[in-house]
Parts: structure tokens; C-alpha cells; sequence
């Protein structure tokens, strides 16, 4: 009799966890890149088990080199996806309703990292350079800055030549270019581990610039909103997953060993996450996850700054809401 009401009660808990997993609602992220701290915030709340306790049961999906997350979530792969605003604009205005429904990063980590020995001190010092860029829609906010500095990017002899970077370093390394795209946790700590030293680059981070540009925002596709339940689903991932992301900047070195855990190509480092982290926390700082509608027309000012070949050729209408982060916030 024992074993028989043990055996039960051992149905009865699987039987439980197996409703409780299907009663779950489904929610799949698509990443911009692949696995690492600048998605902390994610992993976190996975781990922590912040999104179960909204009853959530989320896919995390990691980018790639040939990974467009507007293409994935436009074709029906992913529910949320993380981008940067100037591809977020662009490929709204190309007839792809994405929304921003939350703004987790609050400061740009994009610069350009020249060699001193380039002869490069300014950006007056750009002409006749060839520059690292990277593209797949993180092309837009250098163009809007060249643009906005009025400096061509055909190869002219008054204008840059544009060398179209992979996702390394090795065009600064070998040379080629005098400067190239880099990002405040990830790239420029490559180029430094590289064997560089500090005082033989200069930097030029955009948002010292004056041209940054909202990058790693929660998007949506627009029509998706008006059905109620997604949109109480959104709310609740939102909910979580800035709850990953202040927890992560309060743990930061936690938070770099979840990602790791959660690295299935084994490529990451404990210290290179770890150092990432701690630069990605930066960036995260005084967000509580509601755009700041102030950086969102800095934003769009800068991308329509782009003089006969603007990133954007008009002012964007209906490209945020704060419907869900006023009620995930509550």
C-alpha cells in the first residue's frame, strides 16, 4: 500500500510539472549575436528563474554572421528580437512594422579604434583613410556620423574607403585599415589582447561624438500588439527580463559565468565575459527598460542627418510604444 500511494503521489508531482510546462506561454528571443554578456540580462532571468515566475517558458535563440533578427521575426521565427534602432528604422521603412516595446541599453558602445602611427588624432583625420565597417544593418550609425561630419564614403581623396569588416579585428591587426569598428566590451578588449597597448590607439566613441544611436532594444512586430494575450505575454518578458539585467549589473561576474554556462560552442572566456560584463553593465546603467523618447529623437535626428543619402528618409511614425513597459513597470 505504501508503494503504491508513493507511486501516486510521484504520478500526481509529474503529471503537475507536466501541466505547469505546457500551461507555460512560449516565448521565443532572437538574439543579435551569439552567446555573451551583451545578453546577460536574458540569461539571467532564464537562470534565475525569473521568467518562469511570470509563467513564462523562454527560447533564447543566439545571432550569428548570418543572422538578420528583422528577417527571423518577419518570418515568423521569433516572437521578440533584440536590434539596434538605426536597422530597427531602416527595416520599418522598408515595410517591416517593427516596434520598440522596451530600451534595456541605455549609452552606445560603438567606436572606431584607429593605430596612432595612422597619423589619425581627429575625426578631421578621417579623409583619405580606409575605415573597418562592419555591415548587415550595423552600418547605418557610421554612415549618419560620415554624413553628419560631411565627409564622403566613396574612396575619394576628400572622402573615406570604406573596407567592409568582418566580425574580428584582423583589419587593424594586418593593417589594412587605419581604423575600424569596435565596441567598448568586445572588440577593443580583442585588439588590446592582441598584443596593442592602450597608448598606441585612439579612440572615438560615438556617444562622445555626439552621433550615438539607441543600440540592443526589445522589438516587436507591430500588429502582433493588438492581440491582448501577446501583448500580456510582452509585459511579462519585459518584466523579467529587466529584473535579469539589474541583476546582472549588481552581480556582474555571476552573471559572466551564466552566459558561459549557457555557451554551447565553448568560444567564450571566463575573463573576456567577465571584463564584457563589466563594460555591458555600463551601458545597461539608468534604464529601468522605458525608452527615453529624448534618445529616441537623438536617435532618428542623427539617422535623418544623412544629407542626400539619409539612413532614414523620413520621421518614423508609430516606431515605440510605452504601453509595455507602463504596465510591466508597475
Amino acid at each position: 500500500m505504501k508503494k503504491t500511494i508513493a507511486s501516486l503521489l510521484m504520478a500526481s508531482a509529474f503529471s503537475l510539472a507536466a501541466f505547469q510546462a505546457n500551461a507555460a506561454d512560449k516565448v521565443t528571443l532572437q538574439l543579435k549575436w551569439v552567446t555573451q554578456a551583451q545578453f546577460a540580462g536574458y540569461y539571467v532571468a532564464k537562470d534565475k528563474g525569473f521568467y518562469e515566475e511570470e509563467g513564462l517558458d523562454v527560447e533564447i535563440k543566439p545571432g550569428g554572421p548570418d543572422i538578420a533578427p528583422a528577417q527571423v521575426i518577419a518570418g515568423g521565427g521569433a516572437d521578440v528580437i533584440v536590434d539596434w534602432m538605426p536597422s530597427a528604422l531602416a527595416t520599418r521603412e522598408k515595410g517591416v512594422p517593427l516596434i520598440n516595446i522596451a530600451q534595456p541599453f541605455k549609452s552606445s558602445g560603438m567606436m572606431l579604434t584607429c593605430l596612432k602611427e595612422s597619423g589619425v588624432k581627429g575625426p578631421e583625420d578621417f579623409k583619405g583613410k580606409t575605415l573597418g565597417v562592419w555591415f548587415f544593418g550595423n552600418e547605418y550609425p557610421f554612415l549618419s556620423w560620415m554624413a553628419h561630419l560631411k565627409i564622403p564614403t566613396d574612396g575619394g581623396p576628400e572622402g573615406v574607403t570604406v573596407l567592409k569588416q568582418g566580425f574580428n579585428v584582423d583589419p587593424l591587426l594586418q593593417k589594412q585599415a587605419a581604423c575600424i569598428s569596435t565596441m567598448t566590451y568586445n572588440e577593443y578588449w580583442q585588439v588590446i589582447d592582441a598584443g596593442i597597448k592602450p597608448e598606441d590607439l585612439v579612440t572615438f566613441k560615438y556617444e562622445d561624438q555626439g552621433v550615438a544611436t539607441l543600440e540592443d532594444g526589445l522589438y516587436v512586430l507591430e500588429d502582433k500588439l493588438k492581440d491582448p494575450d501577446f501583448k500580456a505575454k510582452m509585459v511579462k518578458f519585459v518584466r523579467a527580463s529587466m529584473k535579469g539585467w539589474k541583476y546582472a549589473e549588481e552581480n556582474p561576474d555571476e552573471a559572466a559565468d551564466i552566459v558561459l554556462e549557457n555557451d554551447s560552442t565553448g568560444a567564450q572566456t571566463e575573463a573576456h565575459q567577465k571584463r564584457m560584463m563589466g563594460e555591458v553593465a555600463k551601458l545597461t546603467a539608468g534604464s529601468n527598460g522605458a525608452l527615453d523618447e529624448a534618445d529616441y529623437k537623438r536617435t532618428v535626428a542623427s539617422l535623418l542627418s544623412g544629407g542626400s543619402d539619409p539612413v532614414i528618409s523620413r520621421e518614423p511614425e508609430g516606431a515605440w510604444t510605452h504601453e509595455v513597459t507602463d504596465s510591466a513597470l508597475k
